[in-house]
């Protein structure tokens, strides 16, 4: 059965997408938003473009247009094995730059420059230098989170989901990990390798604390909590799990929990739970503002336009391919 704008009797536009965003958009904004899907879908078609959404990104968007969706690792996997002429980013910049590194013979656009990511902006390329000069010989392990510039200068790149295996990968007893102190304070509790730490934190995740984890437990006292590591020490400790926002979902999926608290950015549970109805979600909110930036408007004028597209500059690509290259070799 077609679904039915409210007040109006009269069918909804791609009724099978709206399925399944209905929990979050009501009926009467659908036929607006589904302006937007429909060219959307028409100008992918047409530029022969491959649209990446993080997990952060708006159900809309999420779960509408996207061709692949994940979080960082997943999505520059995806990045690197593409045939499409064009990639399109629905994430932050720094997201978009990796897809430059791995693709610079293809065009790569964000829908909004501004989508920055308070990791990324964190360090420079001179601060890396500067470290390695301090340390010699000491192998950087960065966060993807972070500008084609500072992975140009670094060893290896790592994601949440892999910064672990990463750092004991490289076979060394010490190595300093940028931009994120919390990720790598989290990591550093997990192996015996010594992990010299930047002060950078994600806006997001670090206005999380461990009476915020306690509030949710008295409130919902059967609640499983999972926090992803980019969160204070603290707090990854109070969660009943802790991973990246893929393995979030892998836990949901197999565990299967009554109720469950994503202690991450706000529309990974709205994501999530549209593929599982049986889970409650419990939604402790914080926003990342950058991801809110793209919208399905944008999206629509950076295919119809070509722009604004993502440049980086061909004298550090080489280096900060290598860096993103030797992450993805790594299981």
């Amino acid at each position: 059965m077609l679904a039915r704008t409210a007040g109006t009797g009269a069918p909804l536009p791609y009724p099978e997408l709206y399925a399944k965003v209905a929990r979050h958009i009501p009926p009467l904004e659908w036929p607006i938003l589904a302006e937007d899907i429909g060219a959307i879908l028409e100008l992918k078609r047409q530029r022969n473009a491959l649209l990446l959404a993080h997990n952060y990104q708006a159900p809309e968007i999420f779960h509408t247009v996207a061709d692949i969706v994940g979080d960082s690792l997943a999505l520059a996997r995806e990045a690197a094995q593409t045939d499409a002429d064009v990639i399109l980013v629905a994430g932050v910049h720094f997201m978009a730059e990796t897809a430059k590194v791995l693709n610079p013979e293809k065009m790569v656009l964000i829908p909004d420059e501004r989508a920055g990511c308070s990791l990324a902006e964190s360090i420079t390329a001179a601060d890396v230098r500067a470290l390695k000069a301090r340390y010699p010989g000491v192998p950087v392990v960065t966060y993807v989170n972070t500008s084609a510039a500072v992975k140009a200068e670094s060893d290896v790149c790592c994601t949440s989901g892999n910064a672990k295996a990463v750092v004991e990968a490289l076979g060394v007893p010490r190595v300093i990990m940028i931009p994120d102190q919390y990720l790598a304070r989290n990591v550093a509790a997990q192996t015996h390798v010594e992990i010299i730490a930047w002060d950078g934190r994600c806006e997001v995740h670090e206005r999380f604390s461990p009476a915020d984890i306690a509030d949710i437990r008295d409130i919902h006292a059967d609640v499983t909590v999972i926090a992803h590591p980019e969160c204070p020490p603290d707090v990854v400790v109070a969660a009943d799990f802790s991973g990246s926002t893929a393995e979030m979902v892998r836990y949901v999926a197999s565990e299967r929990p009554a109720r469950v608290a994503l202690v991450t950015e706000c529309s990974m549970a709205d994501n999530v739970a549209i593929h599982y109805p049986e889970v409650e979600f419990v939604k402790p909110c914080n926003l990342c503002p950058h991801m809110k930036r793209i919208t399905l408007a944008n999206i629509r004028a950076a295919l119809e336009h070509l722009a604004p597209q993502v440049e980086v500059d061909p004298a550090i690509l080489p280096a900060a391919r290598a860096s993103v290259t030797r992450m993805l070799e790594i299981r």
